[in-house]
């Protein structure tokens, strides 16, 4: 090993000889080089190979590459590249070849190189690396994608990007975004080869050598990839997503036309359909003519395309009344709302439409439940409040076992301070089972401390305490204790506390209050916190270090502490914490010791 070592090191100085020789790098800069290189080619030829060594090996040699640009660029020196640079490249290369032959599963590894080739202009050899990393993660039709375009973009071959997109398809016959890029890189191939003939005929060339197709030029190709798609994958998403491709381009109006046909015969009842057809009336362009045109006349045009497009979805909902219609329907009159405009008229319009379509979703029962809280925010914000709180009502009849659909109402009762706001709790939880019932009693209780007597809201915390679920009341627990502190006092929230610690769960934060509780008294008394700081290493003290750690600090620092207690409450934390945890607590009782902590 060596050996070998030694004969790599040797390779190296011609390259390094120049660069000294040159003024790039000072005698002691190819020494350091030279100790750094001998290390790095240890580490990659040992028996045991690991891939952070060979990472940062190549990262070490793109750095030096880096530096040799930066100091060519200083000194204006640019000779001796083949010498130099080429050495280190081919040096990097065999790296990458060696690393992805031993992980050859490591698909970030491959486009690292693929990176690199293609920062360094290394073409040829990115060929190769494509061409070996393919013959691997053929199951990855991103990579053949990636492939393909740097064909077609970067080597300007229409005809090995389309050799790499049939070969793609073998492996992936039912691929939506193969055929799509497939699709695209026809269309780039006709586009370019009409750019090229009309450069030609402006030139007056002969094109007689030049094999121009027509068919070709029309993007007959892109054709036969879309029916040979078509034929494969079902689905709307997929006809919008080639439709929108061929829009990039100005000569495929025929293209468009089939493609749309076949959208509106064989997806006639899909949603996404309907609203691509509405939205295009968006985009037909006015017939009058645009030169000296006011703005109210452009508002004028706007409102009337609306209109245009509202015609369609109308039509839509009538031929298609699903849940899904009306949202893509909703959806269009809410981004048409949100949109700016200095138009009061517009904007009006624009939002007695909004709220006309969502009243007429709601009469035919399709409205989800994100939509009807889409619509009170609506409501809300347009200072509808009467029909706001009728929304609100109806939709918790409608949804009616939905926690959010009742909270949202409840917001909505205490936004607008109305009555009735005690009944609509009582009725949410006698419609709501009790697993996730917990934002109603959290919201409620809330509720209650700002408008409620303190005998009110002590009762309904006690009562939210059996409602709910264990798991929740931990939450409720933590509320009742900081409210009767606020409220009620210290010896109140004692007796409370005390109570509360009869009945599991608890929460480590739920002790963590009544610690800080107990410190914020003028009398704060050791003994309470031994108590407090006990019950709690006996919920979660085989699970958490820094309870431990918080127990000797308060030993340590309080005024009735007692520091010889520490030892005894570490070989209790030693005996009771699991796994990795011990070794954690003795590291930080370490640092605690020696002031770091």
């Amino acid at each position: 090993m060596a050996e070998r070592i030694e004969q790599r090191l040797e390779d190296r100085i011609p390259e390094l000889e120049q660069l000294e020789r040159v003024g790039l790098f000072t005698r002691k800069e190819i020494r350091a080089v030279l100790r750094k290189a001998s290390a790095l080619e240890y580490k990659i030829q040992r028996r045991a190979l690991r891939k952070e060594d060979f990472i940062n090996y190549i990262q070490y040699e793109v750095n030096l590459l880096e530096l040799i640009k930066k100091r060519r660029a200083r000194t204006g020196y640019s000779f001796k590249k083949d010498e130099i640079e080429h050495s280190i490249l081919h040096r990097v290369h065999s790296l990458f070849n060696r690393a992805t032959g031993k992980w050859k599963d490591d698909v970030q590894l491959w486009l690292s190189h693929v990176a690199f080739c293609k920062q360094w202009n290394a073409k040829h050899q990115l060929s190769k690396v494509f061409s070996t990393m393919l013959a691997i993660h053929s199951n990855k039709p991103a990579l053949w994608i990636m492939a393909a375009k740097w064909e077609m973009e970067t080597r300007l071959s229409s005809e090995s990007a389309r050799h790499l997109f049939l070969r793609a398809l073998r492996f992936h016959p039912e691929c939506p975004k193969l055929y799509q890029e497939y699709f695209r890189m026809e269309l780039m191939h006709a586009e370019k080869q009409r750019k090229e003939k009309k450069e030609f005929e402006q030139a007056k060339m002969d094109l007689g050598e030049f094999n121009y197709s027509e068919e070709i030029l029309n993007g007959e190709m892109a054709r036969i990839v879309y029916r040979d798609a078509s034929q494969k994958i079902k689905g709307v998403e997929f006809q919008l997503a080639v439709l929108s491709i061929a829009r990039l381009f100005d000569f495929t109006q025929d293209l468009q036309k089939e493609i749309l046909e076949s959208l509106q015969t064989g997806y006639a009842d899909d949603p996404l359909t309907w609203d691509y057809m509405a939205r295009r009336e968006l985009e037909q362009e006015s017939l009058q003519p645009t030169e000296h045109t006011t703005k109210q006349r452009k508002v004028s045009e706007m409102a009337q395309r609306e209109e245009r497009c509202c015609a369609v979805f109308d039509e839509a909902v009538r031929a298609v009344p699903t849940e899904d219609m009306w949202k893509c329907y909703i959806t269009f009159c809410l981004e048409r709302y949100n949109r700016k405009t200095n138009s009061k008229e517009l904007k009006q319009k624009r939002l007695e439409r909004t709220l006309s379509v969502f009243s007429k979703a709601h009469e035919s029962s399709l409205l989800s439940e994100a939509l009807y809280k889409q619509w009170l925010q609506l409501l809300l914000d347009s200072n509808l409040s009467e029909k706001a709180v009728e929304v609100a009502e109806a939709a918790t009849k409608n949804f009616s076992q939905s926690v959010e659909t009742w909270q949202m109402r409840l917001q909505v009762l205490i936004q607008l301070k109305r009555d009735g706001v005690t009944q609509c709790f009582e009725e949410a939880i006698k419609h709501v089972k009790s697993k996730g019932t917990l934002p109603l009693w959290t919201l409620w209780v809330e509720w209650s401390e700002a408008t409620n007597s303190k005998e009110d809201t002590e009762a309904l915390y006690q009562r939210s305490l059996h409602a709910t679920m264990p798991a929740e009341s931990v939450t409720m627990k933590e509320m009742y204790l900081d409210w009767t502190y606020r409220n009620c006092g210290y010896k109140k929230v004692k007796r409370l506390f005390t109570s509360l610690c009869e009945n599991r769960p608890f929460s480590l934060d739920f002790f963590r209050k009544m610690i800080q509780i107990e410190k914020e008294q003028e009398s704060c008394k050791m003994l309470h916190l031994r108590e407090y700081y006990e019950r709690a290493l006996r919920e979660f003290g085989s699970t958490n270090t820094d309870l431990w750690l918080d127990y000797i600090k308060e030993e340590l620092s309080h005024p009735q502490g007692k520091p010889e207690n520490c030892g005894s409450i570490h070989w209790r934390a030693m005996k009771m914490l699991q796994g990795d945890l011990v070794e954690d607590f003795v590291s930080k009782y370490t640092l605690l010791q020696t002031g770091h902590l």
